[in-house]
Protein backbone atom coordinates (compact mmCIF):
# COMPACT_ATOMS: atom_id res chain seq x y z
CA UNK A 1 0.00 0.00 0.00
CA UNK A 2 1.95 2.94 -1.31
CA UNK A 3 0.39 5.50 1.07
CA UNK A 4 2.27 3.99 4.01
CA UNK A 5 5.61 5.35 2.87
CA UNK A 6 8.19 7.55 4.56
CA UNK A 7 5.84 10.56 4.57
CA UNK A 8 3.46 8.66 6.85
CA UNK A 9 6.17 7.80 9.37
CA UNK A 10 7.66 11.31 9.15
CA UNK A 11 4.23 12.79 9.84
CA UNK A 12 3.90 10.60 12.92
CA UNK A 13 7.25 11.88 14.19
CA UNK A 14 6.09 15.46 13.66
CA UNK A 15 3.12 14.86 15.97
CA UNK A 16 5.41 13.31 18.55
CA UNK A 17 7.69 16.36 18.45
CA UNK A 18 4.67 18.45 19.45
CA UNK A 19 3.83 16.10 22.33
CA UNK A 20 7.42 16.09 23.60
CA UNK A 21 7.33 19.87 24.14
CA UNK A 22 11.05 20.34 23.59
CA UNK A 23 12.07 17.04 25.17
CA UNK A 24 13.94 14.01 23.87
CA UNK A 25 12.77 10.46 23.26
CA UNK A 26 14.42 7.08 22.75
CA UNK A 27 12.42 4.22 21.19
CA UNK A 28 14.01 0.77 20.84
CA UNK A 29 12.96 -1.81 18.30
CA UNK A 30 12.33 -5.28 19.63
CA UNK A 31 15.13 -7.82 19.89
CA UNK A 32 14.96 -11.23 18.30
CA UNK A 33 13.74 -13.95 20.65
CA UNK A 34 14.60 -17.63 20.78
CA UNK A 35 12.24 -20.18 19.26
CA UNK A 36 14.14 -23.37 19.93
CA UNK A 37 17.78 -24.41 20.27
CA UNK A 38 19.58 -22.16 17.75
CA UNK A 39 16.52 -20.84 15.90
CA UNK A 40 14.92 -17.41 16.30
CA UNK A 41 11.17 -16.99 16.70
CA UNK A 42 9.22 -15.23 13.97
CA UNK A 43 10.02 -11.53 14.40
CA UNK A 44 7.27 -8.96 14.83
CA UNK A 45 8.24 -5.34 15.41
CA UNK A 46 7.29 -3.26 18.46
CA UNK A 47 4.28 -1.24 17.33
CA UNK A 48 5.44 2.21 18.48
CA UNK A 49 8.82 1.83 16.81
CA UNK A 50 7.12 0.74 13.57
CA UNK A 51 4.63 3.64 13.80
CA UNK A 52 7.51 6.10 13.92
CA UNK A 53 9.93 4.47 11.44
CA UNK A 54 8.38 1.66 9.39
CA UNK A 55 11.52 -0.39 10.08
CA UNK A 56 10.72 -4.08 10.56
CA UNK A 57 14.19 -5.31 11.60
CA UNK A 58 15.36 -6.00 15.16
CA UNK A 59 17.78 -4.09 17.40
CA UNK A 60 17.46 -0.65 15.85
CA UNK A 61 16.81 2.49 17.94
CA UNK A 62 15.16 5.82 17.22
CA UNK A 63 16.36 8.99 18.96
CA UNK A 64 14.24 12.15 18.73
CA UNK A 65 15.01 15.72 19.74
CA UNK A 66 11.83 17.83 19.73
CA UNK A 67 13.65 21.13 20.28
CA UNK A 68 15.60 20.70 17.06
CA UNK A 69 12.84 18.57 15.45
CA UNK A 70 15.44 16.07 14.34
CA UNK A 71 15.60 12.29 14.53
CA UNK A 72 18.37 9.73 14.29
CA UNK A 73 18.13 6.03 13.52
CA UNK A 74 20.68 3.91 15.34
CA UNK A 75 21.82 0.87 13.38
CA UNK A 76 22.70 -2.36 15.17
CA UNK A 77 26.02 -4.08 14.76
CA UNK A 78 25.40 -7.16 12.62
CA UNK A 79 28.22 -9.69 12.54
CA UNK A 80 29.17 -11.57 9.37
CA UNK A 81 27.49 -14.82 10.45
CA UNK A 82 24.15 -13.17 11.07
CA UNK A 83 24.53 -11.21 7.85
CA UNK A 84 24.94 -14.42 5.84
CA UNK A 85 22.12 -16.33 7.54
CA UNK A 86 19.56 -13.57 8.15
CA UNK A 87 20.58 -10.57 6.08
CA UNK A 88 20.30 -7.03 7.39
CA UNK A 89 18.81 -3.66 6.59
CA UNK A 90 21.20 -1.29 4.84
CA UNK A 91 21.52 2.32 5.95
CA UNK A 92 20.14 3.56 2.64
CA UNK A 93 17.13 1.23 2.90
CA UNK A 94 16.47 2.41 6.46
CA UNK A 95 16.49 6.03 5.29
CA UNK A 96 14.20 5.27 2.37
CA UNK A 97 11.66 3.45 4.53
CA UNK A 98 11.60 5.84 7.48
CA UNK A 99 12.44 9.24 6.02
CA UNK A 100 15.03 9.67 8.78
CA UNK A 101 18.05 11.20 7.03
CA UNK A 102 20.64 10.56 9.73
CA UNK A 103 21.68 7.02 10.63
CA UNK A 104 24.40 6.52 13.25
CA UNK A 105 25.98 3.51 14.91
CA UNK A 106 25.59 2.55 18.56
CA UNK A 107 28.91 4.08 19.59
CA UNK A 108 27.80 7.41 18.12
CA UNK A 109 24.41 6.99 19.83
CA UNK A 110 26.07 6.58 23.24
CA UNK A 111 27.94 9.84 22.64
CA UNK A 112 24.66 11.49 21.56
CA UNK A 113 22.97 10.40 24.79
CA UNK A 114 25.80 11.68 27.00
CA UNK A 115 25.79 15.00 25.17
CA UNK A 116 22.00 15.27 25.44
CA UNK A 117 22.15 14.67 29.22
CA UNK A 118 24.06 17.95 29.63
CA UNK A 119 20.97 19.95 28.66
CA UNK A 120 18.17 17.46 29.39
CA UNK A 121 17.75 15.96 32.84
CA UNK A 122 14.63 14.07 31.69
CA UNK A 123 14.67 11.40 28.96
CA UNK A 124 11.46 9.93 27.59
CA UNK A 125 11.31 6.36 26.32
CA UNK A 126 8.81 3.64 25.46
CA UNK A 127 8.80 1.17 28.32
CA UNK A 128 7.20 -2.25 28.68
CA UNK A 129 3.48 -2.46 29.39
CA UNK A 130 2.78 -2.37 33.11
CA UNK A 131 0.39 -5.33 32.81
CA UNK A 132 2.97 -7.73 31.35
CA UNK A 133 3.74 -9.28 34.73
CA UNK A 134 0.03 -9.81 35.43
CA UNK A 135 -0.35 -11.60 32.11
CA UNK A 136 2.51 -13.96 32.92
CA UNK A 137 4.51 -13.00 29.86
CA UNK A 138 8.27 -12.76 29.60
CA UNK A 139 8.63 -9.35 27.93
CA UNK A 140 10.94 -8.59 25.06
CA UNK A 141 14.15 -7.34 26.75
CA UNK A 142 14.66 -4.33 24.47
CA UNK A 143 12.86 -1.81 26.69
CA UNK A 144 14.48 -3.11 29.90
CA UNK A 145 17.95 -2.87 28.37
CA UNK A 146 17.26 0.63 27.06
CA UNK A 147 15.90 1.77 30.42
CA UNK A 148 19.01 0.50 32.23
CA UNK A 149 21.25 2.41 29.80
CA UNK A 150 19.27 5.65 30.07
CA UNK A 151 18.97 5.42 33.85
CA UNK A 152 22.76 5.52 34.13
CA UNK A 153 22.96 8.70 32.03
CA UNK A 154 19.89 10.82 32.85
CA UNK A 155 18.55 12.14 36.14
CA UNK A 156 15.07 10.83 35.33
CA UNK A 157 13.59 8.48 32.72
CA UNK A 158 9.88 8.77 31.94
CA UNK A 159 7.59 6.39 30.06
CA UNK A 160 6.11 8.04 26.95
CA UNK A 161 3.83 5.10 26.07
CA UNK A 162 0.56 6.80 27.11
CA UNK A 163 1.23 9.87 24.96
CA UNK A 164 1.94 7.64 21.97
CA UNK A 165 -1.16 5.57 22.70
CA UNK A 166 -3.31 8.70 22.59
CA UNK A 167 -1.85 9.66 19.21
CA UNK A 168 -2.26 6.15 17.81
CA UNK A 169 -5.83 5.81 19.12
CA UNK A 170 -7.12 8.36 16.58
CA UNK A 171 -6.56 6.75 13.22
CA UNK A 172 -5.58 8.78 10.19
CA UNK A 173 -7.37 8.17 6.91
CA UNK A 174 -4.49 6.12 5.55
CA UNK A 175 -4.60 3.91 8.65
CA UNK A 176 -8.34 3.39 8.31
CA UNK A 177 -7.78 2.27 4.72
CA UNK A 178 -5.09 -0.15 5.87
CA UNK A 179 -7.37 -1.63 8.53
CA UNK A 180 -10.19 -1.88 6.01
CA UNK A 181 -7.92 -3.80 3.61
CA UNK A 182 -7.08 -6.28 6.39
CA UNK A 183 -10.77 -6.58 7.28
CA UNK A 184 -11.82 -7.08 3.65
CA UNK A 185 -9.29 -9.87 3.19
CA UNK A 186 -10.44 -11.53 6.41
CA UNK A 187 -14.09 -11.25 5.42
CA UNK A 188 -13.33 -12.82 2.02
CA UNK A 189 -11.68 -15.79 3.73
CA UNK A 190 -14.53 -16.18 6.23
CA UNK A 191 -17.02 -16.31 3.37
CA UNK A 192 -15.01 -19.03 1.62
CA UNK A 193 -14.77 -21.12 4.78
CA UNK A 194 -18.47 -20.67 5.58
CA UNK A 195 -19.41 -21.80 2.08
CA UNK A 196 -17.28 -24.93 2.45
CA UNK A 197 -17.92 -25.58 6.15
CA UNK A 198 -19.23 -29.11 5.56
CA UNK A 199 -16.05 -30.23 3.78
CA UNK A 200 -13.69 -29.83 6.74
CA UNK A 201 -12.81 -32.78 8.97
CA UNK A 202 -10.45 -31.12 11.46
CA UNK A 203 -9.93 -27.68 12.98
CA UNK A 204 -6.49 -27.40 11.39
CA UNK A 205 -7.95 -27.69 7.88
CA UNK A 206 -9.98 -24.54 8.51
CA UNK A 207 -6.90 -22.73 9.80
CA UNK A 208 -4.94 -23.85 6.73
CA UNK A 209 -7.42 -22.27 4.31
CA UNK A 210 -7.31 -18.94 6.13
CA UNK A 211 -3.51 -19.01 6.16
CA UNK A 212 -3.33 -19.84 2.46
CA UNK A 213 -5.81 -17.09 1.58
CA UNK A 214 -3.95 -14.47 3.58
CA UNK A 215 -0.52 -15.25 2.16
CA UNK A 216 -1.75 -15.56 -1.43
CA UNK A 217 -3.23 -12.07 -1.12
CA UNK A 218 0.12 -10.63 -0.02
CA UNK A 219 -0.71 -10.24 3.67
CA UNK A 220 2.06 -10.93 6.17
CA UNK A 221 -0.22 -13.60 7.65
CA UNK A 222 -2.33 -13.78 10.78
CA UNK A 223 -2.42 -10.74 13.07
CA UNK A 224 -2.56 -13.17 16.02
CA UNK A 225 -2.70 -16.91 16.55
CA UNK A 226 -5.98 -18.02 14.91
CA UNK A 227 -8.68 -19.60 17.05
CA UNK A 228 -10.55 -22.50 15.42
CA UNK A 229 -12.52 -24.00 18.28
CA UNK A 230 -15.18 -26.67 17.90
CA UNK A 231 -17.66 -27.60 20.61
CA UNK A 232 -16.34 -27.30 24.16
CA UNK A 233 -13.00 -25.94 22.87
CA UNK A 234 -14.78 -22.61 22.32
CA UNK A 235 -15.09 -22.24 26.11
CA UNK A 236 -11.29 -21.78 26.26
CA UNK A 237 -11.12 -18.15 25.17
CA UNK A 238 -7.65 -18.29 23.62
CA UNK A 239 -7.78 -21.86 22.34
CA UNK A 240 -5.12 -22.09 19.62
CA UNK A 241 -4.33 -25.83 19.34
CA UNK A 242 -6.69 -26.15 16.37
CA UNK A 243 -6.21 -29.91 16.06
CA UNK A 244 -9.46 -31.62 17.07
CA UNK A 245 -11.82 -33.49 14.80
CA UNK A 246 -15.00 -31.69 13.74
CA UNK A 247 -18.30 -33.41 14.52
CA UNK A 248 -21.81 -32.87 13.27
CA UNK A 249 -23.99 -31.11 15.77
CA UNK A 250 -21.16 -28.97 17.14
CA UNK A 251 -20.70 -25.25 16.74
CA UNK A 252 -17.41 -23.93 15.42
CA UNK A 253 -16.05 -20.65 16.82
CA UNK A 254 -13.61 -18.81 14.55
CA UNK A 255 -11.63 -15.80 15.82
CA UNK A 256 -9.25 -14.78 13.05
CA UNK A 257 -7.76 -11.66 11.49
CA UNK A 258 -5.27 -10.91 8.75
CA UNK A 259 -2.36 -8.50 9.10
CA UNK A 260 -2.15 -6.45 5.92
CA UNK A 261 -0.16 -3.26 5.26
CA UNK A 262 1.00 -3.29 8.88
CA UNK A 263 -2.52 -3.26 10.38
CA UNK A 264 -4.71 -5.93 11.93
CA UNK A 265 -8.25 -7.20 11.51
CA UNK A 266 -10.03 -9.11 14.28
CA UNK A 267 -13.28 -10.90 13.45
CA UNK A 268 -15.20 -13.70 15.16
CA UNK A 269 -18.09 -15.82 13.96
CA UNK A 270 -19.68 -19.01 15.29
CA UNK A 271 -21.10 -21.47 12.76
CA UNK A 272 -23.13 -24.64 13.08
CA UNK A 273 -21.73 -27.92 11.80
CA UNK A 274 -24.79 -29.61 10.39
CA UNK A 275 -28.05 -29.39 12.32
CA UNK A 276 -27.86 -27.52 15.63
CA UNK A 277 -30.05 -27.84 18.70
CA UNK A 278 -32.63 -25.29 19.79
CA UNK A 279 -30.40 -24.46 22.77
CA UNK A 280 -27.38 -23.77 20.56
CA UNK A 281 -29.50 -21.57 18.33
CA UNK A 282 -30.92 -19.67 21.31
CA UNK A 283 -27.43 -18.93 22.64
CA UNK A 284 -26.26 -17.79 19.22
CA UNK A 285 -29.32 -15.58 18.77
CA UNK A 286 -28.79 -14.03 22.19
CA UNK A 287 -25.18 -13.12 21.37
CA UNK A 288 -26.07 -11.81 17.91
CA UNK A 289 -28.90 -9.64 19.24
CA UNK A 290 -26.78 -8.33 22.11
CA UNK A 291 -23.99 -7.41 19.71
CA UNK A 292 -26.33 -5.41 17.49
CA UNK A 293 -27.75 -3.53 20.47
CA UNK A 294 -24.22 -2.68 21.63
CA UNK A 295 -23.08 -1.52 18.18
CA UNK A 296 -26.19 0.65 17.90
CA UNK A 297 -25.24 2.73 20.95
CA UNK A 298 -21.74 3.60 19.72
CA UNK A 299 -21.31 7.27 18.86
CA UNK A 300 -18.72 10.01 19.34
CA UNK A 301 -18.87 11.71 22.71
CA UNK A 302 -20.29 8.68 24.51
CA UNK A 303 -18.48 8.43 27.86
CA UNK A 304 -16.54 5.19 28.17
CA UNK A 305 -18.02 4.50 31.60
CA UNK A 306 -21.55 4.93 30.23
CA UNK A 307 -20.75 2.66 27.30
CA UNK A 308 -19.51 -0.12 29.55
CA UNK A 309 -22.50 0.32 31.85
CA UNK A 310 -24.88 -0.14 28.92
CA UNK A 311 -22.90 -3.16 27.71
CA UNK A 312 -23.24 -4.78 31.12
CA UNK A 313 -26.99 -4.21 31.15
CA UNK A 314 -27.40 -5.69 27.66
CA UNK A 315 -25.27 -8.75 28.41
CA UNK A 316 -27.00 -9.41 31.74
CA UNK A 317 -30.37 -9.28 29.99
CA UNK A 318 -29.07 -11.84 27.47
CA UNK A 319 -27.86 -14.18 30.21
CA UNK A 320 -31.07 -13.84 32.19
CA UNK A 321 -33.05 -14.63 29.06
CA UNK A 322 -31.09 -17.87 28.66
CA UNK A 323 -31.65 -18.85 32.27
CA UNK A 324 -27.95 -18.57 33.08
CA UNK A 325 -28.18 -15.96 35.80
CA UNK A 326 -30.60 -14.32 38.16
CA UNK A 327 -30.82 -10.56 38.50
CA UNK A 328 -27.69 -9.03 40.11
CA UNK A 329 -25.83 -12.38 40.17
CA UNK A 330 -22.39 -11.03 39.25
CA UNK A 331 -20.64 -14.37 39.78
CA UNK A 332 -22.76 -15.94 37.04
CA UNK A 333 -22.24 -12.87 34.82
CA UNK A 334 -18.46 -13.18 35.05
CA UNK A 335 -18.63 -16.96 34.56
CA UNK A 336 -20.62 -16.88 31.34
CA UNK A 337 -19.19 -13.63 29.93
CA UNK A 338 -15.61 -13.61 31.27
CA UNK A 339 -13.94 -11.09 28.95
CA UNK A 340 -14.31 -7.44 28.03
CA UNK A 341 -16.63 -6.28 25.28
CA UNK A 342 -13.76 -5.26 23.03
CA UNK A 343 -10.55 -3.33 22.54
CA UNK A 344 -8.85 -0.89 20.26
CA UNK A 345 -7.61 -2.16 16.90
CA UNK A 346 -4.71 -0.98 14.76
CA UNK A 347 -1.06 -1.97 14.46
CA UNK A 348 -1.52 -4.08 17.57
CA UNK A 349 -4.55 -6.32 17.49
CA UNK A 350 -5.18 -5.07 21.02
CA UNK A 351 -4.39 -1.41 20.35
CA UNK A 352 -4.64 0.95 23.29
CA UNK A 353 -7.30 3.67 23.20
CA UNK A 354 -5.05 5.81 25.40
CA UNK A 355 -7.31 5.75 28.43
CA UNK A 356 -9.91 7.85 26.63
CA UNK A 357 -12.82 9.01 28.78
CA UNK A 358 -15.14 9.35 25.79
CA UNK A 359 -15.40 7.65 22.40
CA UNK A 360 -13.87 9.83 19.68
CA UNK A 361 -14.05 9.95 15.87
CA UNK A 362 -11.18 8.04 14.32
CA UNK A 363 -11.07 5.33 16.96
CA UNK A 364 -11.37 1.75 15.73
CA UNK A 365 -12.60 -0.78 18.26
CA UNK A 366 -13.95 -4.31 18.34
CA UNK A 367 -17.36 -5.32 19.68
CA UNK A 368 -17.22 -8.98 20.68
CA UNK A 369 -19.88 -10.25 23.05
CA UNK A 370 -19.66 -13.91 23.90
CA UNK A 371 -21.51 -16.45 26.01
CA UNK A 372 -19.67 -19.57 27.16
CA UNK A 373 -21.39 -22.45 28.94
CA UNK A 374 -18.72 -25.07 29.80
CA UNK A 375 -21.20 -27.46 31.39
CA UNK A 376 -23.14 -27.58 28.11
CA UNK A 377 -20.10 -27.51 25.80
CA UNK A 378 -21.37 -24.34 24.11
CA UNK A 379 -19.26 -21.28 23.30
CA UNK A 380 -20.43 -18.45 21.03
CA UNK A 381 -18.62 -15.23 20.14
CA UNK A 382 -19.47 -12.71 17.42
CA UNK A 383 -17.01 -9.89 16.75
CA UNK A 384 -16.90 -6.97 14.34
CA UNK A 385 -14.52 -4.06 13.80
CA UNK A 386 -16.15 -0.66 14.33
CA UNK A 387 -14.90 2.77 13.26
CA UNK A 388 -16.25 5.73 15.22
CA UNK A 389 -17.19 8.49 12.79
CA UNK A 390 -18.24 12.14 13.20
CA UNK A 391 -21.88 11.09 12.79
CA UNK A 392 -21.89 7.77 14.62
CA UNK A 393 -20.10 4.59 13.60
CA UNK A 394 -19.26 2.35 10.67
CA UNK A 395 -19.04 -1.43 10.86
CA UNK A 396 -15.93 -2.20 8.79
CA UNK A 397 -16.80 -5.92 8.70
CA UNK A 398 -20.53 -5.51 8.01
CA UNK A 399 -20.32 -7.43 4.72
CA UNK A 400 -19.86 -10.67 6.66
CA UNK A 401 -23.10 -12.24 7.79
CA UNK A 402 -23.39 -13.02 11.50
CA UNK A 403 -25.97 -15.75 11.02
CA UNK A 404 -25.46 -19.21 12.49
Amino acid sequence: MTELDKTFFAGNRERVYDELKGGILAVPAYKEMQRGNDAAAHFEQEANFWYLTGVEHPDWWLLMDAQRRRSWLVAPQVDSTHEVFNGSLSLDEAKKISGVEEVIDQHEADSWLRQAARSHHLMHMVNNLSIVDKLGFTPNPAAHDMHEKLDRIFTRVSDFRLELARLRAIKQEVEIKAIQSAVDLTVKSFKYVRKNIDTYKHEYEVEADFTSDFRRAGASGHAYDPIVAAGKNACTLHYVHNKDKLKKGQMLLLDIGARHNGYAADISRTYGLGAVTNRQRDVHDAVREAQQKIIDIIEPGLPSAEYHGKVEYIMKEALIGLGLMADKDDSAYNKYFPHSIGHGLGIDVHDSLGGAKVLQPGMVMTVEPGIYIPEEGIGVRIEDDILITDEGHKNLSAKLSNQL
